[in-house]
């Protein structure tokens, strides 16, 4: 029985070693796997700086076709209102006055001078530019002409500040 005593002993001791030895060999991998899967801060630099370049080239790319559609879209805006003009000189033989503005595309200006006036308005309402600024209307004799100051919202400009004049943007 001493023996068998001695046997169980060291199975138990050799299992306790195992269990050790599995414990450590599981510890040192996790290690390994925790250092391969970090970033040196060198590598951080670099990724920050190829992000930095990236958004420096493409971001005033962006910025510019933004700038474009704000254009395009106040374009839009001004034919729409063409479409109002047109069809207001059609039920009352001329354009708006110019003190009378888009408004009148709104709400008859005055019953007796445009007594053939639609019962519907023209345009559901005053139309703004792509900034927020009221479109400005000028009657030029039988023609008319829509500005909008553009971003700038200031009269002329230059450049992406320049002033959007309808019919001329349509070209």
């Amino acid at each position: 029985m001493n023996k068998d005593y001695e046997i169980s002993k060291m199975k138990q001791k050799s299992l306790r070693q195992n269990k050790t030895n599995n414990l450590n060999t599981l510890l040192n991998n996790k290690q390994k796997e925790t250092t391969k899967k970090a970033f040196s801060l060198i590598e951080l630099l670099v990724v920050i700086l190829i992000l930095g370049l990236l958004v420096g080239l493409v971001a005033p790319r962006v910025i510019e076709q933004g700038a474009i559609a704000q254009r395009k879209l106040a374009c839009t805006q001004m034919s729409s209102i063409k479409q109002g003009l047109k069809m207001f000189k059609l039920d009352n033989g001329s354009y708006p006055e110019t003190d009378e503005g888009i408004e009148a595309l709104v709400a008859n200006p005055d019953a007796d001078k445009y007594p053939n006036y639609s019962s519907s308005p023209y345009l559901e309402k005053v139309a703004k530019d792509s900034w927020g600024t009221p479109l400005i209307y000028i009657k030029d004799g039988s023609e008319f002409k829509l500005i909008s100051f553009g971003p700038d919202k200031k009269e002329g400009g230059e450049d992406d500040g320049k002033d959007i004049i309808f019919p001329d943007c349509q070209k």
